[in-house]
């Protein structure tokens, strides 16, 4: 629950309530992660508040409703130090939408292996271009600085990727069109025509 201990995290400061954790939590990791839902926000403060992570008290306001205001609990600080202080481990495998339309445009042949490289290699170093002047917006923001490096490292590898996958799927996207070309239609209509007639009586 990577979400549910990142607020966590936040709470270590000082209680909050969940508007001002949704604009923390944008301002410490930057546009890499996207926005948080503030919907799905309070779906976590609530499950924390379940399992005794958090405390929720309410703060009377006098021109507008009550606002909740979260608390964390020493369980919820045993459980962030838990959490943050093991290794992470990846379970999911590695799976990637790239690597599908490598399979499809095997499937296809050379010339579409061809187009999809080009094409996600300028893909890529559009993402690297865009990356470069984040990294340059956000200097002054060590935690956002990293994230930024991260993704810049990733697209990195992923353009080390494509050169991989030119040399080891362009021979079997050549073989597969080699087969597919002999069992097309037009060449069984032309080893059809070719079949010697008997002579006509």
């Amino acid at each position: 629950m990577p979400l549910h201990h990142a607020v966590l995290a936040l709470l270590t400061r000082r209680p909050n309530h969940g508007y001002e954790l949704k604009a923390r939590f944008e301002e410490a990791v930057g546009p890499q992660w996207g926005g948080l839902n503030i919907g799905h926000l309070y779906q976590i403060l609530e499950r924390l508040v379940r399992d005794g992570y958090v405390s929720r008290s309410q703060v009377a306001q006098t021109d507008r409703p009550d606002k909740n205001l979260y608390t964390l609990t020493e369980a919820g600080e045993a459980e962030l130090r838990s959490w943050a202080t093991t290794a992470w481990v990846r379970v999911g495998g590695f799976r990637d939408e790239l690597f599908l339309k490598l399979l499809g445009a095997v499937a296809l042949g050379p010339q579409a292996l061809a187009t999809l490289i080009e094409a996600q290699r300028q893909t890529y170093l559009s993402e690297l271009a865009g990356l470069g002047r984040q990294r340059r917006a956000h200097a002054d923001e060590p935690l956002v600085a990293v994230l930024i490096d991260a993704a810049i490292a990733h697209t990195k590898a992923d353009l080390g990727l494509l050169d991989s996958a030119a040399q080891h799927l362009g021979p079997l996207a050549t073989a597969q069109a080699a087969q597919a070309e002999e069992h097309s239609p037009a060449q069984a209509r032309t080893g059809t025509d070719e079949a010697p007639r008997g002579r006509a009586g």
